[in-house]
């Protein structure tokens, strides 16, 4: 066991050495005097070292400093990868707005510019609907699992996996809509990939019985490895998406439908049936 009157000593001895290191030599090159005075400890009012040019609000939370009122997409960028880094979840665009002082468009445009930014790195920016979340690329999944050491997830059945792919290129979708492709009963499988949080209700049909529609979430995309949605592989000749579905998508992905898209034949499931109610995604 380390004596603790010899280690606070030695500590105390460093300390005073640095400093006066740091008093013989000056302000460094590009630092401002007022910031080195501060750290050499000149100033008596300069405080905790670790709340130095913060300002507070009436409720103690730092206030939003002036630069980032106007700052560039591509600088807001680096302070919301630091909130996404620091949550360690999936954010919706209005918390960043609200966390960073600035307008949804304003925190959109720097999401954009972070996701960009983030190309090539180990880390990536997913967005699904009004929710993004900062994580690993599959590529580099390896690494992060052997630090982690998690438990081996339970693998989807093949029922599991073929329900999940029509909810992700037919969404929003029932379940009768589902279970017409399938030709069985799809109930069992849809809870299972609510409760794992790979589907969720997004919508209510405008039919008898406002039944649910169901679409992907951001967990979705972290099992599949894509950054967005659209990021699907397309569809095979001859199995176009029905008109409300690609309109859905586009509304989701902040897109203008495209009227010139031709739409799917009589059987596609979804034609007719209207939203009632559009719900983010968890």
């Amino acid at each position: 066991m380390i004596d603790g009157a010899w280690w606070d000593a030695r500590a105390a001895t460093a300390a005073g050495a640095e400093a006066g290191a740091r008093d013989a030599a000056g302000p460094r090159d590009g630092e401002a005097p007022a910031a080195w005075a501060e750290a050499s400890g000149d100033d008596e009012d300069a405080g905790d070292l670790t709340e130095a040019g913060l300002e507070r609000d009436e409720i103690g939370r730092p206030r939003v400093p002036a630069w980032a009122g106007d700052a560039e997409p591509e600088d807001l960028a680096l302070a919301v990868e630091a909130v996404c880094f620091v949550l360690n979840r999936a954010v919706a665009i209005g918390e960043l707005s609200a966390i960073l002082g600035r307008s949804a468009r304003a925190t959109g445009l720097a999401v954009d510019a972070l996701a960009l930014q983030l190309r090539g790195r180990g880390l990536m920016l997913q967005r699904h609907l009004d929710q993004v979340q900062l994580v690993t690329r599959p590529q580099v999944a390896w690494a992060a699992q052997r630090a982690l050491n998690p438990e081996r997830p339970a693998r989807l059945s093949r029922p599991a996996l073929e329900t999940l792919a029509i909810v992700a290129y037919r969404q929003p979708v029932s379940r009768a809509g589902v279970e017409s492709i399938r030709g069985v009963s799809c109930e069992a499988v849809l809870d299972s990939l609510e409760r794992r949080g790979l589907i969720s209700e997004i919508a209510r049909a405008e039919s008898p019985g406002h039944p649910r529609l169901f679409g992907t979430t951001l967990r979705f995309l972290q099992l599949v490895g894509l950054e967005r949605i659209d990021q699907l592989p397309a569809l095979a000749d001859g199995l176009a998406m029905p008109a409300e579905q690609r309109e859905a998508w586009a509304t989701a992905l902040g897109e203008q439908p495209d009227p010139s898209a031709e739409p799917a034949g009589p059987d596609a499931e979804g034609a007719g049936h209207g939203i009632r109610e559009q719900r983010g995604a968890p």
